[in-house]
């Protein structure tokens, strides 16, 4: 199954590095959030992803052409034809596809312009600036287990974002923008989807979590997986500075891979 990630939009400045790079790519104990959402999902064998980029894309794709480089030792010998030999390296187990799925368009957009990339097959999806200890396969079992088009992961964290309004049976009812009153339980990320997604989204000014999500709620084929677990959002310079602390006194729970 492939793992979209959305990391095309402007997103928050968190840090004057907001203004040189996409959020996704801002570095958390020396690597890029997005690369930190990316093992996760590879510890748990999905290893094909496509990313969604626009505004300086050129950066995630420059980077993703010299991981290999950069994690490797390296011999280069200008006195013998210009030649470069390897003698190590860290590799990692992906097939990563970079679209530029425009500058200004919305999250709904971006997902509609990736469509042939998809193909008529499930797929996930989830934001390039939050991580989590999600469990990945059972996530993709629920989703398998109740037959909707889409499953959203929950958590509750205090209101910050979409707000969700789940029956028992786990089914969301309704999808709709936090107001001042909200609490309860909130959007995630960390989606599974079918094609059939794709019908609810008209073009490049779509907003995915606006007319596709919530119409989709009120066709009854939303449902929620909830994650009492791990999630944050780096959306500001004080959710960057706990992330880097979580990671220097080991106490970093997203990175399942390092278990």
């Amino acid at each position: 199954m492939k793992v979209v990630i959305l990391a095309g939009g402007y997103g928050t400045r968190i840090s004057e590095e907001s203004h040189l790079k996409p959020k996704p790519m801002i570095e958390i104990g020396g690597k890029p959030i997005l690369w930190h959402i990316m093992k996760e999902y590879s510890h748990y064998g999905f290893n094909e992803f496509i990313i969604c980029c626009g505004y300086k894309q050129h950066v995630i794709k420059e980077w993703f052409a010299d991981y290999y480089l950069h994690n490797s030792d390296v011999t280069f010998d200008f006195t013998h034809g210009n030649k470069m030999e390897i003698h190590s390296n860290v590799s990692e187990p992906w097939k990563v596809t970079l679209v530029d799925t425009g500058l200004n368009t919305m999250t709904g957009g971006r997902i509609k312009r990736i469509q042939s990339y998809v193909g008529n097959e499930p797929f996930m999806l989830t934001y390039g600036d939050g991580v989590s200890d999600v469990d990945i396969p059972e996530l993709v079992k629920f989703h398998q287990t109740h037959g909707k088009i889409a499953t959203m992961t929950a958590v509750n964290v205090g209101q910050q974002f979409g707000v969700l309004e789940i029956q028992t049976d786990g089914r969301i009812s309704k999808f709709r923008e936090k107001n001042n009153s909200d609490g309860g339980v909130i959007n995630a990320g960390y989606m599974v989807l079918n094609p059939e997604i794709f019908d609810y989204i008209e073009g490049d000014n779509t907003v995915f979590e606006k007319y596709p999500i919530e119409h989709v709620a009120a066709d009854g084929q939303l449902m929620a997986y909830m994650h009492k677990g791990f999630w944050k959002c780096m959306d500001t310079q004080r959710d960057k500075q706990q992330l880097e602390e979580m990671i220097s006194t080991g106490n970093a729970p997203w990175m399942v891979w390092e278990r």
